[in-house]
């Protein structure tokens, strides 16, 4: 964002280090996965987070080892993740990304691939290809959606018919008489699943398990009411009054280096836009006031349509600034009528 940024995610650091005597505050999720997650006894953590989103008991058997979860002394205060495998043998991608990546999609693309590669042995038959689930904990916009959970796979449809393709597999059993029974069953969807979780577009309404543990994700805290599986046990293992002096001082240190590194990432972002053409710096207002727009309410393609035909800078500054004071769409476009 520009001059007129809202309060950014280095600013809910920069609180978060401020009051982490709270005692009500609790660690950070990429911090817990990054230091504390090869601890067993927190396991129960992950299963409780995953079995809310995936609507399904998920019980952890290994951290898997990747160039992601490798335990270094070497702060990735960009991007935090964690490879795991669960009892039916899933592999499922944990990842928390704390700053803007223009080609986000292709990477969690890649990603999920080079697993199904990386543990992919040779001799192996295509059958026990294992499942791949990636899931991504954003703290940016990726795009103009107004949902903060997104789901996403790959499913055949007839061209025709519009009817989904399901393909079925043999299944050979016993029956009570002894005789060999034949059926055929439809087949589990192999191809990767994709959810992205958008913790800022979440409005803090809690109607659902998973709810429970995005407010958690957001706020760095749990309230006394939920209830969700696990999420009793996470806020014991999350609080920052159990750790030690030592680990308390890294803490600190991971919460202060990404607020430090969000600033100087910022500040060559608005270097860079000066230096460069008017035209850069116009796309630049566009995309900054639809993204203020889009917490705001649904975007029409007139709105989107007016912001894009706009090309005086000097108007669009005034826009932008009108798109963070605004509580509405309907109020942003009412007000950039005076706007001369």
């Amino acid at each position: 964002m520009q001059e007129y940024h809202k309060i950014s995610q280095e600013n809910f650091l920069r609180k978060e280090v401020v009051q982490i005597d709270n005692s009500k505050k609790l660690i950070r999720f990429d911090w817990f996965i990054k230091k504390m997650l090869r601890d067993k006894s927190n396991f129960k953590v992950l299963e409780g987070f995953l079995t809310a989103l995936l609507k399904k008991d998920i019980v952890i058997l290994n951290i898997l080892e990747s160039e992601g979860n490798q335990n270094s002394e070497t702060n990735k205060f960009n991007r935090v993740d964690i490879l795991v495998e669960d009892e039916n043998k899933e592999k499922i991608i944990v990842e928390i990304q704390n700053e803007r990546e223009s080609d986000y999609l292709e990477r969690i693309l890649f990603g999920s691939s080079k697993v199904i590669v990386d543990y992919f042995k040779l001799g192996t038959q295509y059958k026990d290809i294992s499942k791949i689930i990636s899931v991504s904990i954003l703290y940016f916009n990726l795009a103009l959606g107004n949902d903060y959970v997104y789901y996403g796979t790959t499913e055949f449809y007839g061209v025709h018919t519009n009817e989904k393709l399901k393909v079925k597999r043999k299944v050979d059993s016993i029956g009570i008489d002894g005789k060999k029974i034949i059926s055929y069953k439809e087949k589990e969807n192999i191809f990767p699943e994709y959810h992205l979780i958008n913790v800022e577009k979440f409005k803090d309404v809690v109607q659902e398990d998973m709810d429970e543990w995005i407010y958690m994700l957001k706020n760095s805290e749990i309230k006394k009411e939920f209830k969700s599986k696990y999420i009793k046990e996470a806020e014991e293992s999350l609080k920052i009054g159990k750790l030690d002096d030592e680990e308390r001082r890294q803490y600190e240190k991971y919460l202060e280096t990404v607020a430090i590194e969000r600033d100087i990432m910022n500040t060559a972002k608005e270097e860079g836009k000066e230096e460069g053409r008017e035209e850069g710096a116009i796309l630049a207002r566009r995309e900054d006031i639809l993204e203020n727009l889009s917490e705001l309410g649904e975007l029409t393609d007139e709105v989107v349509e007016i912001v894009n035909k706009e090309d005086n800078i000097e108007t669009l500054k005034k826009w932008l600034k009108i798109s963070i004071l605004s509580d509405s769409v309907e109020e942003f476009i009412n007000k950039i009528k005076y706007v001369t």
